[in-house]
């Protein structure tokens, strides 16, 4: 009995530990979306990643934006040519799991550009909708 009680505890302490490691590797596969969107030139890949909802908060430095379309909309007026765009790189500085069904990010993100290059830092909160890791929450400085 005490050998069925070790292996089934084992057997979960395996099953948790693949479900973070497969949970870490699909936000930081966002993540890479992100940066491969981003430096094609294409804000609406980019886009995909966040949460498609009027629920989606981006914070910038103008201030809190609600949903999706009008966080892609300040995107694309923000930056509206290859130029202003750059080419994006992020630091990821920490990824933790809060939860089953979110993750906490913080990392640096830095554009080379032709018209100067700017950076900052950024927290994300993903959560896991319909089985997929999206950014419900992005706060970038």
């Amino acid at each position: 009995m005490k050998k069925i009680v070790i292996l089934t505890l084992f057997i979960s302490i395996s099953i948790f530990i693949h479900a973070q490691t497969n949970d870490e590797q699909a936000v930081r596969s966002a993540m890479a979306t992100q940066t491969t969107a981003w430096n094609n030139g294409d804000i609406d890949a980019f886009m995909t990643t966040y949460w498609k909802s009027d629920s989606l908060l981006f914070v910038g430095k103008t201030g809190p934006t609600y949903g999706w379309q009008n966080t892609l909309d300040n995107y694309k007026k923000r930056y509206p040519d290859t130029a202003a765009m750059g080419k994006l790189n992020f630091t990821l500085l920490q990824l933790k799991q809060l939860s089953p069904d979110y993750y906490f990010v913080l990392g640096q993100w830095r554009l080379q550009r032709s018209i100067g290059d700017i950076g900052g830092f950024f927290t994300l909160l993903f959560r896991k909708v319909n089985r997929k890791w999206v950014i419900i929450a992005d706060h970038t400085s």
